[in-house]
């Protein structure tokens, strides 16, 4: 999962912004600095989402001068898992009766602060019918194209 981000140099600063996410906001030093806190800031606004129950917002095609921003892969994990939760709609509370374990439990397999292992939310995802798919792919250079 990734996003398109765009950097304006203001002063000494690089203002990062994406026009998926509005809410979005992120800054840095350097154009690697401000990429590199971009994926907390995106992580922060896709929670947000999830905390309010709404719908994860579709990442566009990059444009000329934007940088793709990829989140980690258990974030995709858990994104992936809310998704699914939201597309049987289904609520924390019955996710914790499936799983058999406290509601605590799941708030912590769907925050994107907390790190869960892998296994866990692989595990969630498979009685909700769905499975993880992990791809290793060549890193894009860190200029905009």
């Amino acid at each position: 999962m990734r996003y398109a981000v765009k950097l304006i140099k203001d002063g000494g600063a690089y203002v990062a912004s994406c026009r998926d996410l509005p809410a979005f906001n992120s800054v840095g030093e350097s154009v690697e600095e401000a990429l590199h806190e971009s994926v907390d800031a995106i992580a922060l606004v896709l929670q947000w989402h999830m905390d309010k129950r709404r719908l994860i917002p579709e990442a566009t095609e990059k444009k000329r001068g934007e940088y793709w921003v990829s989140l980690p892969a258990l974030d995709v994990a858990k994104i992936g898992l809310y998704q699914a939760m939201l597309g049987k709609d289904l609520r924390k509370s019955q996710l914790a009766r499936l799983l058999g374990v406290h509601a605590p439990q799941v708030d912590r397999l769907l925050s994107l602060t907390h790190s869960s292992k892998l296994e866990q939310v692989e595990d969630a995802l498979a009685k909700l019918g769905f499975r993880v798919n992990v791809s290793v792919e060549p890193m894009e250079r860190r200029r905009a194209a």
